[in-house]
């Protein structure tokens, strides 16, 4: 099910959720600027609405917040949030560990809304990881991880995407949120395998790509040089990646990094998949930061993001930029919404 909005482009039936990210940090600010992006989409926000109101009222803008709960009728001319309480008094670009408690509680109640159906997808505002950690949550270690463990699955694949010059460039990770000493044990043939069929199958599955091609970096500097510089690849890359091929699986690779991210290359593929955070997400967010979104990969439901931090130091000022959110935004919208489904 879809509904039309007033200028005849079809939106998800159900709303989407929009979390606030830490209260201290810009997220509110975009927040509030990027609601006259969306005039009539079914936007909810979730976080706190006095929170909000402040900063509204700091940064001058005149949007009017509505109460809303779960199975209320959305207004178009107010910007809708399910308040959720930050947990202490909030003052822009001081970040505090007592609101911790807070943030986790909204993004439990957008997953948690996404998988009994309140939500038909849910965009996040960035989080200060440290500071969820010291206000009692140590095991924290970022959006994606604690996504994966409120829907109950083993594995979830994080990717970055960007339209530089209007071609989406597509970067999936293979590990995330781990010290660099403890990558290559991480790249296991399990492990490898999960990976790429969870891109495969969301890139199929949420993407609309009947036959996604996907292209694998190596691990080493020129892809081991054969096994001069390290071994994952004969070990572990190239015999998974052959078994994956065997199955009917599209993939290149895999190939060295520093040459990898030609033109030519990204045109015949759809993804690339990079064996660790520091090694294709640099390239991406050169070609496209501040326009990039973050979207998890794996989940029984969509979930995109932005592709910058809490910026602490832009909370309230007025400087901080919509366009990432705005972009994570309109993917969730057109992935929720499967007739109207785009290429983002």
């Amino acid at each position: 099910m879809s509904r039309t909005s007033d200028d005849g482009r079809r939106t998800p039936a159900r709303p989407i959720a929009i979390t606030c990210g830490d209260p201290a940090g810009i997220g509110p600010d975009l927040l509030l600027g990027m609601s006259e992006h969306f005039p009539d989409a079914p936007l909810v926000v979730i976080g706190d609405a006095f929170v909000l109101a402040d900063r509204a009222r700091l940064l001058g803008l005149d949007v009017t917040l509505s109460d809303w709960h779960p199975g209320d009728e959305l207004t178009t001319d107010t910007l809708p949030v399910w308040h959720t309480p930050a947990g202490a008094v909030v003052v822009p670009g001081e970040p505090a560990t007592a609101t911790a408690k807070g943030t986790v509680n909204m993004l439990t109640r957008a997953a948690q809304g996404c998988l009994d159906g309140t939500f038909s997808a849910m965009v996040t505002a960035p989080v200060a990881k440290n500071i969820i950690c010291e206000g009692g949550y140590p095991a924290f270690t970022g959006h994606t991880e604690f996504l994966a463990e409120q829907a109950g699955v083993d594995q979830v694949v994080m990717m970055l995407t960007a339209a530089p010059g209007g071609r989406a460039l597509r970067v999936a990770l293979a590990t995330t949120h781990l010290p660099l000493s403890e990558v290559a044990a991480a790249i296991t043939p399990d492990g490898l395998t999960r990976t790429l069929t969870i891109l495969r199958n969301d890139l199929t599955g949420k993407y609309r790509i009947p036959e996604p091609r996907i292209l694998v970096l190596g691990l080493n500097p020129h892809a081991g040089e054969g096994g001069h510089l390290g071994r994952e690849e004969l070990d572990v890359i190239i015999p998974t990646l052959e078994r994956l091929r065997g199955e009917g699986m599209q993939l290149t690779g895999p190939l060295p990094a520093d040459t990898a991210f030609q033109p030519h290359l990204l045109e015949q593929h759809d993804a690339v998949l990079a064996m660790y955070h520091d090694q294709g997400l640099p390239v991406l967010k050169y070609a496209g930061f501040g326009e990039a979104i973050n979207i998890t990969l794996g989940l029984p439901f969509i979930r995109t993001s932005v592709d910058h931090g809490t910026a602490f130091e832009l909370a309230g000022t007025g400087k901080a930029k919509a366009g990432s959110l705005v972009a994570a935004t309109r993917l969730a919208l057109n992935l929720a919404t499967p007739q109207d489904a785009q290429h983002d």
